[in-house]
């Protein structure tokens, strides 16, 4: 079962440190530079630096958002809009990736992004 943590099965390669570098797009643009990826099992996210369009803040990503990684550009393309991003749960630059409490609101923001209404 596929959740906003888990990347997509559909991906020929999974999330690893040799995205640190690459560019995010979302589909209304650019949201930022992959920084680092996720410490904690069960959780994948990418942390990235949203520099000045973010006010200089770094945002999270779960793994689950990503729908393709284009090796040859060096980019990671996520299916949530830049505001989608920027009205997730702050995160703060120093705060720590593991912090559970923070990664639980984050996934369930996400996952009601991509909830269908029954």
């Amino acid at each position: 079962m596929e959740t906003v943590w888990t990347g997509p099965a559909r991906l020929d390669r999974s999330l690893d440190d040799d995205v640190i570098g690459y560019g995010v797009e979302a589909p209304d643009g650019s949201v930022g530079t992959v920084i680092r990826l996720s410490p904690v099992p069960g959780f994948d996210h990418l942390v990235i630096d949203a520099g000045v369009w973010k006010f200089g803040r770094s945002v999270v990503v779960p793994a689950g958002m990503v729908t393709a990684v284009d090796d040859a550009e060096r980019v990671i393309r996520v299916r949530c809009t830049k505001d989608q991003i920027k009205d997730a749960p702050r995160f703060e630059r120093d705060q720590d990736t593991g912090d559970l409490f923070y990664l639980r609101g984050l996934g369930a923001y996400y996952e009601s992004l991509t909830a269908t209404p029954g």
